[in-house]
């Protein structure tokens, strides 16, 4: 039924009300038709004929009474299909309120129904108390005919247009739940369908009379009632209109789970799976902005500190104490360069010698600390452990000399500082400024050691202390011997690293 309501749409948009009667007649039509059938062979009349016509004729009036095409609340509806000025959330709230006068009308098909068989009765020749008694199957009937497709089959045939309203909006998601639940129409629709079966088998049995001969005869007319009239009803018009939006879901949830938030479900059911589907929309909302906060963040922030604060939350670094390598580094005589160069220029520079740092640094499991001026501080360790954190900062270290030598030739000229000990790693700040630092006399010495390469004219210098805690010394270490630094009362020994 969905690609017939799809067609439907798509072919008769702006008369769609008008297409879904004629679909609704051939679809309740042979239900009457057996109702009046029975009636005729109950009276043992061969007026079957007539009876039909009585039923065809009649037939148009409830379908019209039901669907009301063209009716004030549909016309919304159709301007939209046929492209007129309309609003769409004036439309799309035409959809709920066709959904749910269709619940009113229940008293409609039952008096239709009882009306249908006491015509059908008086056709045939009944009395008066037959007659009584046809107006009651008539009723019963007309209700356990109309309750399956009070909710999920109008939900379904409504579907095409909300989708066409909806497009790729978030109009829908601010549904309105209708009263009672999916769940509690499905339900009923079950129990109606079931009861239907209950009073046509029995009236068949009796038509055919034999029951009390060959016992066998009911499981026979069950089995059948259930291939042509169970299935079809139960399955058509109950269930099979509800797996279309849970498909929907599942689809959707597949999307996400592989990082896809582009692409929203569309809120078509006035029940629990609209506002599901709506809710799985709210929830995909708040997953692409965690996800464009975080791609901002780490646009500014080093990514392992990014995705740290964002797993924690407000539990944010108190501060702790741990062995970290540190690296300071710093371009020679770029003040003459900034001085003698356009800001756009000078900007430039230190951008591309960024991008040769904070890749080299993040590769060897580094942060970038802070960017310095015409520097930048990096740590080996900190926020997140690295087992070898010293031969990570001297190999991060090469690469960078390497790279930057390789791009700017004898253009730019760096100088590296690396020392390893103990800091304070932690947030420091206030209000809602706030920064994750180092703090420590080892912090200081590498920046020190970073000053230090412009007296000793090496590029890269080391502490020993970061030389002891190496796993695999490099060969192209060098003793530069001790030399005094600022703030510290003892000199530091100093080992260079010659070019590879």
């Amino acid at each position: 039924m969905e690609r017939i309501w799809q067609w439907i749409w798509d072919r008769y948009g702006p008369r769609y009300s008008w297409a879904v009667c004629a679909v609704a007649y051939l679809m309740a039509l042979p239900n009457y038709l057996v109702l009046a059938l029975i009636v005729v062979a109950l009276e043992g009349s061969t007026h079957f004929v007539e009876a039909a016509i009585v039923t065809m004729v009649g037939l148009p009036v409830l379908v019209y009474a039901l669907v009301r095409p063209g009716g004030s609340r549909i016309r919304p509806i159709e301007l939209w299909a046929a492209g007129q000025e309309a609003d769409r959330a004036k439309a799309l709230d035409a959809t709920y309120m066709v959904a749910r006068s269709a619940v009113g009308r229940v008293l409609v098909n039952v008096v239709w129904g009882a009306s249908l068989l006491v015509a059908v009765g008086v056709v045939v020749g009944a009395g008066e108390a037959k007659l009584v008694q046809y107006a009651i199957l008539g009723a019963a009937m007309g209700a356990a005919t109309y309750l399956p497709a009070v909710h999920n089959l109008v939900e379904a045939l409504l579907r095409p247009a909300r989708l066409s309203i909806i497009g790729d909006t978030g109009v829908g998601d601010a549904l309105p739940r209708s009263r009672p639940s999916f769940a509690t129409w499905s339900a009923v629709a079950v129990l109606a369908v079931a009861f239907a079966f209950a009073v046509l088998g029995a009236t068949l049995a009796d038509v055919i009379g034999r029951s009390d001969e060959m016992p066998v005869l009911a499981v026979a007319i069950g089995l059948a009632l259930t291939l042509c009239f169970g299935i079809p009803l139960t399955v058509g018009s109950v269930f099979w209109p509800s797996l279309k939006p849970i498909r929907d879901l599942a689809a959707g949830t597949a999307r996400v789970a592989v990082g896809d938030y582009g692409q929203r479900l569309p809120v078509v059911q006035d029940d629990d799976l609209g506002a599901l589907a709506a809710s799985f929309n709210r929830m995909q909302a708040g997953l692409a902005e965690r996800q464009r906060l975080q791609v901002a963040f780490g646009s500014y922030v080093d990514p392992a500190l990014a995705a740290r604060l964002l797993e924690q939350g407000d539990d944010v670094f108190s501060g702790e104490r741990r062995e970290v390598t540190v690296m300071f580094i710093d371009i020679r005589d770029f003040t003459p360069f900034a001085e003698a160069n356009s800001a756009e220029d000078t900007v430039a520079r230190l951008n591309a010698l960024f991008e040769i740092v904070v890749p080299a640094v993040v590769q060897a499991g580094g942060h970038v600390n802070k960017f310095l001026g015409d520097g930048a501080l990096a740590v080996f360790g900190a926020p997140n452990d690295l087992a070898e954190h010293p031969d990570a900062a001297v190999n991060a270290a090469v690469l960078i000399h390497q790279r930057v030598a390789d791009r700017f030739g004898g253009g730019m000229r760096i100088g590296i500082g690396i020392n390893t000990g103990v800091v304070i790693a932690g947030t420091i700040g206030g209000g809602s400024k706030l920064e994750f630092t180092l703090i420590g006399d080892s912090v200081n010495v590498a920046a020190r050691l970073e000053q230090l390469t412009k007296d000793i004219d090496d590029d890269i210098l080391l502490s020993e202390q970061t030389v002891n805690a190496l796993t695999s010394r490099p060969l192209e270490l060098i003793d530069r011997g001790l030399h005094p630094v600022k703030g510290k009362s003892t000199a530091v020994r100093v080992f260079g690293l010659a070019e590879r």
